[in-house]
């Protein structure tokens, strides 16, 4: 029997051992652990690559799909990490805080040129279940929320239109033309 016939036997038997949900890519299930933690702690800004792999351990949701798979810990601390160089994996959906901390990715984050075009989410057809289909509806607006929070507590953004009194009668170049008069 062939390497590829053999692997695909060995796929075969592994879904059949845990069931079709397991299907979900390991990226995916790394999304979702991650935001599930985002939910259950919504006043937590990020989480420990170790408390990530804990909770997914032992989430009854996330274990109903069978075990957790050895590459859960390494898209938690590489391949789905969005401002990390690309190695292998392309993925967009967490985001390094700091060293050892992540988040979920947003539209918005910075993130390493290697992985532009990424995937960012999984798609709704790609998760088991309506439960986990609706995870993609409250991420929605989780970013949302968390995009509007930051820009009313931007420092930078809070001094838009200040010091428009200053040349409130006349024409910026005017203004400009007026301060610089007496310069050498």
């Amino acid at each position: 029997m062939s390497s590829t016939n053999t692997s695909r036997v060995e796929k075969a038997v592994y879904m059949t051992a845990v069931g079709a949900a397991a299907a979900m890519k390991v990226a995916d299930e790394v999304w979702v652990a991650t935001l599930m933690l985002h939910q259950r702690h919504p006043d937590r800004a990020d989480f420990s690559i170790q408390e990530i792999v804990e909770f997914a351990k032992s989430s009854r949701e996330l274990r109903s799909m069978g075990p957790l798979r050895p590459g859960f810990y390494v898209h938690v601390v590489q391949h789905c990490v969005a401002n990390r160089p690309p190695n292998p994996g392309r993925y967009r959906m967490l985001y390094e805080t700091a060293p050892g901390r992540r988040r979920i990715f947003r539209l918005g984050d910075a993130y390493h040129a290697g992985r532009e075009g990424g995937k960012i989410l999984p798609e709704p057809e790609e998760l088991p279940g309506n439960w986990f289909q609706g995870l993609l509806a409250w991420y929605i607006g989780w970013c949302s929320n968390a995009t509007e929070h930051a820009i009313k507590n931007d420092p930078l953004l809070a001094l838009y239109g200040s010091g428009k009194h200053i040349w409130a009668d006349e024409h910026a170049d005017e203004y400009i033309r007026r301060l610089r008069e007496g310069w050498e």
